[in-house]
């Protein structure tokens, strides 16, 4: 009697044992299963990761490929725009120089030879508006260091100081950006006269009773 009940104990204890060991390795498959799929899902970040960054670099890489496209078309068009003033400037003298040659007065044929180069000087004109390119205006401008190059000051008392008074060479714009500046004379006041009405302003505060 004694020895079956030592062998039934005995056999529970097995089966505890048993039980402990499945247990155990339940818990270890549980432990390995949820490793491997952080490992997963881990491996899925880092790929999508990667992903966006490739996508980002792309994007980066077809912006500057863009901007470099634009940058030698505008430079290429910039620098052919600004050679094209020497034509318009060439036909402009061409028609002062005609004008004033005493050869040439007594052409019957100067006025339709003048009228023709007053037609090219228009489609010329008005091919530069339909690119963009602009004159800067002068007339009865301020000077503007942006637009305006000054090469002679002229002095009159009877206009403001940093007036443009003559318009030497004309100025353009290519868009926004200046092609250009015109060449003009600007207005200053004469320092003799200057110097006389402080005088005269001077002798005034003096006259005048305290």
């Amino acid at each position: 009697m004694a020895e079956d009940n030592k062998k039934k104990q005995d056999m529970r204890q097995k089966n505890n044992e048993v039980k402990e060991e499945e247990k155990f390795d339940a818990s270890a498959e549980d432990l390995k299963n949820k490793t491997e799929e952080k490992t997963i899902e881990e491996k899925l970040k880092d790929t999508e990761e990667k992903l966006l960054r490739s996508l980002a670099e792309i994007e980066n890489q077809r912006r500057r490929f863009e901007k470099e496209i634009k940058d030698a078309f505008e430079f290429g068009s910039f620098n052919f725009s600004k050679e094209s003033l020497a034509i318009l400037d060439n036909l402009q003298r061409a028609k002062i120089a005609i004008k004033n040659d005493e050869s040439l007065k007594e052409n019957k044929d100067l006025d339709k030879f003048l009228e023709n180069i007053t037609i090219i000087e228009k489609d010329l004109v008005s091919i530069f508006k339909k690119n963009k390119i602009k004159k800067i205006d002068t007339k009865d401008q301020k000077f503007n260091p942006n637009f305006h190059q000054a090469i002679s000051e002229i002095e009159d008392d009877k206009t403001e100081a940093g007036t443009i008074l003559q318009e030497i060479q004309a100025g353009y714009m290519l868009g926004e950006r200046l092609l250009r500046p015109a060449l003009v004379s600007v207005a200053k006041k004469n320092e003799k006269n200057k110097e006389k009405k402080s005088e005269n302003n001077l002798v005034d505060e003096k006259k005048t009773p305290i």
